[in-house]
């Protein structure tokens, strides 16, 4: 056969030969997911992500904490200008 002939015949029959690569992308895939390495690398992945997610909300809980004294000085302040006396 020539390399013509088989490049024809390819063209040919393309979608069936799509076919049989998405089968067979299927099972490597398969495969690929079920192995023991990207298992653990996915429990590394989302053990990061938790914990990642958990100093987030720490820092948040803490701008919150901040936040409420700025205002809970701010209107104390705001009250000390209100209740001044006068001197005269």
């Amino acid at each position: 056969m020539k390399r013509e002939d088989i490049i024809n015949t390819c063209v040919e029959h393309k979608h069936a030969l799509i076919f049989a690569a998405g089968i067979a992308t299927a099972i490597v895939g398969k495969k690929v997911l079920e192995s023991k390495t990207v298992k653990d690398a996915a429990t590394r992945g989302m053990a990061t992500v938790m914990s990642a997610k958990k100093d987030a909300e720490a820092c948040f809980q803490d701008m919150k904490e901040n936040a409420e004294d700025i205002v809970i000085d701010a209107n104390a302040d705001t009250k000390k200008e209100i209740y001044v006396e006068s001197k005269e």
